[in-house]
């Protein structure tokens, strides 16, 4: 029996039940560098999903229609869940100095995000030339106190993209960031001819409008893959109130260099706790640790059967529990259930 066809390459979008593989150099007589692939039944019988990231091995590529199937996934180096994309890298994170401008709760809430995933984190900030010199001083020296050096770009004049790509070559990085700070046109500038939408900040809101929709893998200049992932405001924090300290570097040096009383301390109001203190984003701790709190109770309450509570949201990251209503009792049957039990008593009656 003649051997199968096979290539290797690496999965750059998943759009539906097709996925776009960009394939390794040495492609046989193939005359293109990217192919549009199923995935085997046999894979999704098995249970193996297949993600953009994903190092895959194609079978039988068919040389005139571009067309082939994902055979096999190789061992993954790294995971994320969402967006949801394989074998990364670092982590890319936008903000904007200005327009709109710079939150340091926003900026927090994504580094911590980021800090959770345990991949190495790189932070940029755009359009540095709408600030001043003295004003990116002020921001660089307030978030090297978080334990972050920024590298100030800007798209718009070319400053510094050059010094980022640098810091991209021959990786797997994930961009990402709230809407409207620029990250589609970082994309522009970092790969000549891509042409993504590009959207603008909201006057209203001082916000920005979210233009990409999917997760997209994009080959760099100078070697190298970088995803663009959808815009969003808040990400949510999905990690244990005992590991939230280490996902900020302030923190995880206090910890470093002493120890807490107790071996479960929250660094909340437990005394000899050498966390708390005196620390720009020790607030931001204490609110992040409340809705970690109750996302541990809602999870331990959900695994319940006879929970009697519910979580339910405040607004502005606050929430809270509440007694679940016996919905059951007062819910209006179907009219399916209501004729079958309507015949069932005819049934009766006539016996």
């Amino acid at each position: 029996m003649e051997a199968k066809a096979q290539l290797t390459g690496t999965v750059v979008a998943v759009q539906a039940n097709f996925y776009q593989v960009q394939l390794d150099g040495d492609r046989g007589e193939l005359d293109t560098s990217t192919l549009l692939c199923t995935r085997r039944t046999r894979l999704k019988k098995i249970g193996l999903s297949v993600m953009v990231g994903d190092r895959v091995v194609v079978e039988e590529p068919d040389w005139t229609g571009n067309r082939g199937a994902i055979a096999d996934v190789l061992p993954r180096s790294s995971q994320l869940d969402r967006p949801a994309i394989a074998n990364v890298n670092q982590i890319l994170l936008v903000f904007a100095a200005a327009d709109p401008p710079l939150e340091p709760y926003q900026l927090s809430r994504f580094l911590v995000k980021a800090e959770s995933t345990g991949l190495d984190v790189v932070l940029c900030l755009n359009k540095s030339d709408l600030v001043s010199h003295a004003e990116q001083e002020d921001i660089k020296e307030r978030l090297s106190l978080w334990g972050y050096q920024p590298t100030f770009i800007s798209v718009y004049n070319s400053l510094n993209t050059d010094i980022l790509l640098n810091r991209l070559q021959n990786k797997t990085t994930v961009l990402a960031g709230a809407s409207g700070v620029g990250k589609s046109s970082l994309i522009n500038k970092l790969i000549p001819n891509i042409n993504l939408r590009v959207g603008e900040v909201s006057g209203k809101l001082g916000k920005g409008r979210h233009t990409t929709r999917h997760v997209e893998l994009f080959e760099l200049p100078n070697g190298g893959l970088l995803a663009d992932t959808p815009g969003f405001n808040q990400p949510d924090l999905n990690c244990s109130p005992s590991e939230l300290a280490y996902y900020f570097p302030e923190a995880r040096l206090k910890l470093a260099t002493g120890n807490c009383r107790f071996g479960d301390c929250l660094h909340r109001d437990e005394p000899l706790c050498v966390v708390r203190g005196d620390w720009e984003r020790y607030e931001h701790y204490l609110v992040f640790l409340e809705e970690s709190v109750s996302r541990q109770a809602h999870l331990n309450s959900s695994t319940d059967p006879e929970s009697t509570l519910k979580l339910k949201s405040k607004g502005k990251g606050e929430s809270h529990y509440e007694p679940k209503l016996e919905t059951k009792k007062y819910r209006q049957k179907s009219r399916r259930t209501q004729l079958q039990e309507l015949q069932q008593f005819y049934q009766e009656s006539e016996e």
